[in-house]
């Protein structure tokens, strides 16, 4: 299966961009995250794209830091009782991963500050977010590798490479 049906939320005009469908580029980055995953079930998800107040609102009430951030995460099925949905053989399921919270005007200055570029960075957090809704985590040294590997496979071909640093480490930060 290769679907994933996204509710897209939009408070700042992201989405009314006449140069390029949003919409598509980031189903269409999600559909390789997903492959590369190897998860076979129907998806579904909601991104929402905020601004940096309500960004810090969020960061600071659930994550306990004043200020705001690129993305959080809001998965269904979070920690070590994750249930193994793939066992479900019914065709007309769709599972829930959950939520994002992105912020362009954050995202644009990562870019700007990691010399990266607008739709790299964009692409690293917006597959960054959808690893952790899928289980995915870096805090463990072995977690991080992991997790990384994959976001620098996918972002490579979909033609928005890592520099050699970045593949296991994140922004090589």
């Amino acid at each position: 299966m290769d679907s994933i049906d996204i509710t897209f939320n939009d408070e700042v005009g992201f989405l009314e961009n006449e140069k390029r469908d949003w919409q598509k580029w980031v189903t269409n980055l999600l559909l390789l995250a997903k492959k590369e995953i190897n998860k076979k079930n129907n998806l579904e998800m909601s991104i929402n794209f905020i601004d940096e107040k309500r960004s810090n609102e969020i960061n600071k009430k659930y994550r306990g830091k004043n200020r705001p951030t690129d993305v959080i995460s809001f998965a269904i099925e979070d920690g070590a009782d994750q249930i193994d949905f793939s066992v479900f053989d019914d065709p007309e399921f769709i599972e829930d991963i959950g939520d994002l919270f992105m912020c362009p005007s954050v995202i644009m200055r990562h870019s700007k500050e990691y010399g990266t570029g607008w739709d790299r960075e964009f692409g690293y957090t917006l597959v960054h977010g959808f690893l952790h809704l899928n289980g995915y985590d870096h805090i463990a040294p072995d977690e991080a590798k992991t997790m990384f590997k994959i976001q620098g496979k996918v972002l490579e071909d979909y033609g928005l490479p890592l520099y050699p640093d970045q593949l296991d480490e994140g922004r090589g930060k």
